[in-house]
């Protein structure tokens, strides 16, 4: 009688121990179980437009997006897809669409409002400047959730609602950030670096004003880049030759790096007052810079040729934009272009091709250079 009930006492201790162990295990599977974003709202320039630049002002060329893996126009300044489209596939979501192009459109996942040339401010490259950019999504905003609240059920809106996010999608969405390197780009060609270096705190000031306007939208998860090695692009480099003393040991001018990093310090400042402040809010500031430069310092041992080359257009004789065409030997029309893009780490002088876009996303999507170290599918959670 005395060793029935002990063996049902161990019994008894070791089911509870193996429940224990299953709880804990559960616990484990929610605790590093990736957020389910309903969409994702981009921001920012040329380094993650989609569409905006093509839809408002003029299209953009072949040979840009010909290892683009879907049969269309091309719509990005790459020869295939950009971080964003990576982040967008580790999320398992779709590509997002231009906010500005109606031609075929789906936004019920989000909407890229990015486009070639933003600036933070509104003096630069272009008039889609990140101010505007932000009352475009208020709009988008507002104008989807008054479809949804209209009190008739008209069956001829569901076609439209099917491609537009539900009112609560907004505040469990995504919000991805890259802007900010025009703005020293323009001051660079307009101003001395000593006055391009004093313009950043305004700069910030309006971004974080920027921020602080998408979280009163409901944004409460930031994914925010800072800005690349500006010095390390090569199109500047070949136009105007810098002095040896210019370039650091990677061969890459040291001054338009230094302000860039300059900026990515009070970037992050700028974030780090910005949680104290939206305590709801979770900002996560993604090392870009570093990524890149990473890349850029190893890029024989990844399989690049030469950093200071770049496969489409040309600066040989005159400078030829990526899209122009010559005459070849044959009296044939054909591009400026190289004959491999996956070696090159820069695609035009100014953007980086598809393999370097994967390989820098698949650098810093897991979080290796975020602040907080969190991959991107863990940030909601």
């Amino acid at each position: 009688m005395e060793f029935k009930r002990v063996s049902y006492m161990v019994g008894c201790f070791v089911f509870a121990l193996v429940g224990l162990f299953k709880e804990a295990t559960r616990g484990e599977d929610v605790l590093h179980k990736s957020k389910e974003y309903s969409a994702i709202y981009n921001f920012g320039d040329s380094n993650s437009d989609t569409g905006t630049f093509s839809a408002a002002f003029t299209m953009v060329y072949p040979p840009n997006g010909e290892s683009f893996p879907r049969n269309h126009l091309p719509t990005r300044n790459c020869d295939g897809r950009l971080i964003i489209d990576f982040i967008t596939e580790e999320l398992k979501l779709p590509y997002l669409s231009a906010y500005l192009d109606s031609i075929g459109s789906n936004y019920n996942y989000g909407a890229n409002f990015a486009a070639g040339g933003s600036s933070i401010r509104p003096t630069g490259f272009s008039p889609v400047f990140f101010g505007l950019q932000i009352s475009q999504f208020t709009q988008f905003k507002s104008r989807t959730m008054a479809l949804y609240n209209q009190s008739s059920h008209n069956r001829e809106d569901a076609p439209f609602k099917s491609r537009l996010p539900k009112s609560m999608d907004f505040s469990n969405a995504l919000y991805t950030i890259d802007i900010g390197q025009n703005d020293l780009s323009f001051g660079f060609m307009s101003s001395d670096p000593q006055s391009v270096r004093s313009t950043i705190p305004d700069i910030l000031s309006q971004f974080s004003q920027g921020l602080q306007k998408l979280y009163n939208e409901g944004a409460r998860f930031f994914w925010i880049h800072n800005t690349g090695p500006i010095g390390c692009l090569p199109r500047a480099s070949v136009e105007n030759k810098p002095r040896p003393e210019d370039l650091d040991s990677t061969g890459c001018r040291k001054m338009e790096n230094e302000i860039a990093q300059e900026f990515n310090k009070q970037l992050k400042d700028i974030v780090f007052e910005l949680r104290k402040k939206l305590p709801t809010a979770k900002f996560t500031n993604v090392d870009v810079y570093s990524a890149k430069y990473e890349l850029i310092k190893n890029a024989r041992n990844q399989g690049f040729i030469n950093l200071k080359k770049f496969c489409c257009g040309t600066t040989n004789v005159i400078h030829v934009d990526c899209g122009k065409k010559k005459i070849n030997k044959n009296g044939k029309e054909e591009y400026y272009k190289c004959k491999h893009p996956s070696k090159y780490i820069s695609w035009d002088g100014v953007h980086y091709s598809e393999a370097a876009n994967r390989w820098l996303a698949t650098l810093i999507l897991n979080g290796s250079f975020s602040d907080p170290p969190i991959a991107i599918g863990m940030i909601g959670n």
